[in-house]
């Protein structure tokens, strides 16, 4: 059998299972780091419940997903994920899903790894959405959910830290409310409210234009240029505001 003809056989069942996001539709996509429990708490010596080390790493990462070669406009982490809108007009790999999601999940294993010095690995999911107010409904829900787990959070490190096992500070805190869990870090001298906003509500990455002193040759003189940089922003905005924030980066 000639090369082209088996290549054309054996095609049909390489591409059986092939999907491809609908062009019409808008698209996020969420990367998870796996096992990183055991990474950041047992093989890494990172403080709990939080770490700027850690932060910045995954920081870093997204960073590194926002400039491999697709069209992303903005990107958001939180704890051990990040979740990455992708430009509506971005047609990378014709939107086919098996090449985002190993695509992404390899660039941001890649760049973690190398930046931490040791192996470690995300798998990533994407995430279909029909409309504007799904985008944003999308990245109000991870910021939120990025509240409940630092809250969670906090208390069950500081209950650890006074000597509860893993067993004991979960069973203290389950089916314990948010007034709860504030009142049980306030009795301890931590006031939930003051605590750093990446910690609560994540960070959010995107592009920004950027004022850079330059100098004419021509004229001789100092001028002033905006270039345009990923900026890191650990000081997001809430509720309402935070939609309107997120809606933003479809019209650009």
């Amino acid at each position: 059998m000639k090369f082209e003809d088996l290549d054309k056989e054996m095609r049909v069942y390489e591409e059986s299972l092939d999907q491809f996001i609908l062009p019409d539709l808008f698209l996020a996509a969420r990367l998870d780091g796996r096992s990183f429990t055991r990474l950041t708490k047992e093989t890494c010596p990172f403080e709990a419940p939080f770490d700027i080390r850690f932060r910045d790493l995954m920081v870093e990462t997204a960073k590194a997903l926002m400039t491999c070669g697709f069209r992303i406009v903005y990107g958001y982490t939180e704890s051990d994920e990040i979740s990455l809108l992708f430009h509506p007009d971005d047609c990378t790999f014709g939107r086919k899903v098996r090449k985002l999601n190993t695509t992404l999940a390899g660039e941001a294993s890649a760049a973690f790894s190398l930046a931490l010095g040791r192996a470690a690995t995300f798998d990533c999911r994407l995430i279909p959405l029909p409309n504007p107010k799904r985008v944003e409904d999308y990245f109000a829900w991870r910021q939120e959910d990025s509240h409940r787990n630092s809250l969670n959070a906090w208390c069950y490190w500081t209950l650890r830290k006074e000597g509860l096992s893993q067993g004991q500070a979960t069973a203290a805190l389950e089916g314990r409310s948010v007034p709860y869990k504030n009142e049980l870090l306030f009795q301890r001298g931590i006031n939930y409210n003051d605590l750093p906003s990446w910690q609560k509500r994540g960070t959010g990455v995107y592009f920004q234009d950027v004022p850079k002193a330059g100098f004419n040759p021509v004229t001789g003189t100092a001028v002033q240029t905006l270039r345009r940089e990923l900026t890191a922003d650990y000081e997001l905005p809430l509720g309402e505001d935070y939609r309107r924030f997120v809606a933003g980066f479809l019209q650009e």
